[in-house]
């Protein structure tokens, strides 16, 4: 899924855009996240430390916002009686994924935004850091740390093995 939606963005955006515009967007974006940037860097043959800077920019932007503001914001749409029930779901679908997080708190935090799942990274990690109270002070480092494991897990799968693989073929 990731790959498709990579594609999709990278063919659709590719030739409207630089390239480094194209991975640092889709670094913004859910789902996608730095996964997805590092991902399209690689394929658009971006270098690695260019890819690196700016797909951690791009995946750190958003945290702020999601950790200050989503709670007011929900609070906000849930007053409407058509974003009630989808937000709703969207925070139960959210602190469903939350056990290991508030069974470990900081280690468990920087694991699910590091670990490149299906459903984990940066904004559901702040998501779920907002919903269950968990203080920036505490969630941002932890954040930041899972970012850089998901960063340091994406460069070997999309860089250093193709790599290794051209290098011994």
């Amino acid at each position: 899924m990731v790959n498709d939606l990579v594609n999709f963005f990278t063919d659709t955006l590719g030739d409207k855009l630089p390239k480094e515009w194209v991975i640092f967007i889709i670094s913004m974006l859910p789902i996608l996240e730095l996964r997805g940037g590092i991902i399209a860097a690689a394929v658009l043959k971006v270098p690695i430390v260019k890819a690196i800077i700016i797909c951690t920019i791009g995946n750190i932007i958003p945290i702020p916002f999601i950790l200050w503001l989503i709670t007011d914001i929900f609070d906000w749409l849930k007053k409407t009686k058509f974003l009630k029930p989808k937000i709703e779901k969207l925070e139960k679908k959210a602190l469903s994924k939350s056990d290991k997080i508030q069974k470990y708190e900081f280690l468990g935090l920087v694991l699910f935004v590091g670990i490149p799942l299906p459903g984990t990274g940066a904004w559901t990690g702040s998501l779920i850091a907002a919903l269950l109270g968990i203080r920036p002070k505490k969630s941002i480092p932890a954040i930041l740390l899972g970012i850089c494991l998901a960063l340091l897990i994406m460069c070997t799968v999309s860089y250093f093995i193709p790599w290794l693989i051209t290098s011994f073929t």
